[in-house]
């Protein structure tokens, strides 16, 4: 028996998901051109290590990397092995037809008219399936650029499952949606009402995985919204309650969480019966130095060892992992 498993056992066994932003090397640069693949070349290595806990990642891959002939060949053989699977993630800057200003604003997919919406994440999906012979069927908004225009489009086009939510996390700063209220739970959902469970819903969200370690997420979001509030916010309470063990609100994702605290939340989602969780992180974090994240050597090798000491204990406590797509039998009983 491992290590952990017997803290655990009690509790219904949970799927994870592992999602990877597949994109350029550019962060943060909104170009149309000029982008760096380097971070793809790691892409054996990392399949390698999930390779080595029997999981199956789903790579949602951006446009620079979906015409990039060497990217398209790793990703072929990966998936002809049976040992992933590919989604979309659209970056408008990036993304043809190229009829908006570049702007940061701009950079957030809700924020185009919704027939450029369509017209790029269309472009995207077609040149996923001509260059990989790939139908993808899950997608994420590059920056969280989510709304119901995007989710109208994706139904238009086929789209199963969006993976565009962050819970208990506002970018409206950032020109983005606010997702503050939304649970980690998946659910299903019609396109025309995004935020709201709809038992016939035709499409499923599954969030990336953020929550707390205490075990009410509701209570901590709703301390945590009122802390956040001017004047109070000037008095940064959410840091001295994260210092103090009070409310720790963690991300299941190795840039910038340990694997103390991803295996913590993954508990903590144990604790209120969550069947299905989902680790992100973008594959520029593979190289040191071309995210705010992974900035040196040591802390790539630590990146890595977070992913590998998280994928111990989930393979020490049962849990399966299981590709985005598959997402859409498990949710009913287990999400």
């Amino acid at each position: 028996m491992g290590i952990y498993r017997k803290d655990i056992l009690r509790h219904k066994i949970m799927k994870l998901i592992i999602t990877i932003d597949t994109e350029e090397d550019n962060w943060g640069d909104y170009n149309c051109k000029g982008h760096t693949l380097k971070n793809i070349e790691r892409i054996p290595l990392l399949q390698q290590l999930f390779d080595d806990f029997n999981v199956k990642p789903t790579y949602l891959i951006s446009y620079p990397v979906a015409t990039d002939k060497r990217a398209v060949s790793i990703f072929k053989k990966i998936v002809g092995e049976d040992k992933c699977e590919i989604g979309t993630h659209c970056h408008p800057w990036n993304t043809p037809p190229f009829e908006e200003e570049r702007t940061e604003y701009n950079s957030m997919l809700c924020n185009l008219p919704a027939d450029l919406q369509f017209r790029k994440i269309k472009y995207l999906h077609d040149t996923i399936r001509n260059n990989s012979g790939v139908e993808p069927v899950s997608f994420r908004a590059g920056r969280w650029g989510y709304n119901q225009n995007v989710a109208k489009n994706l139904y238009k086009l086929g789209y199963k499952i969006d993976t565009s939510v962050t819970p208990f996390t506002n970018w409206r700063e950032d020109h983005g949606p606010e997702f503050t209220n939304l649970s980690p739970r998946p659910f299903r959902f019609s396109s025309e009402d995004i935020f709201h469970e709809s038992e016939g819903g035709e499409m499923l969200e599954v969030p990336v995985t953020i929550g707390f370690l205490q075990r009410n997420f509701t209570l901590c979001n709703s301390i945590l919204q009122l802390t956040v509030q001017r004047p109070v916010s000037y008095l940064r309470i959410p840091g001295i309650f994260h210092k103090l063990n009070l409310i720790n609100k963690v991300w299941l994702c190795p840039e910038g969480y340990g694997s103390r605290s991803m295996i913590g939340l993954a508990k903590s989602m144990m604790r209120n019966n969550f069947g299905i969780i989902n680790m992100m992180f973008h594959s520029p974090a593979l190289i040191h130095g071309l995210t705010p994240f992974v900035k040196t050597k040591d802390e790539e090798k630590r990146f890595f060892d977070r992913i590998r000491e998280f994928l111990r204990f989930a393979s020490d406590t049962g849990i399966e992992s299981i590709r985005l797509s598959e997402s859409l039998q498990y949710y009913n009983n287990k999400g």
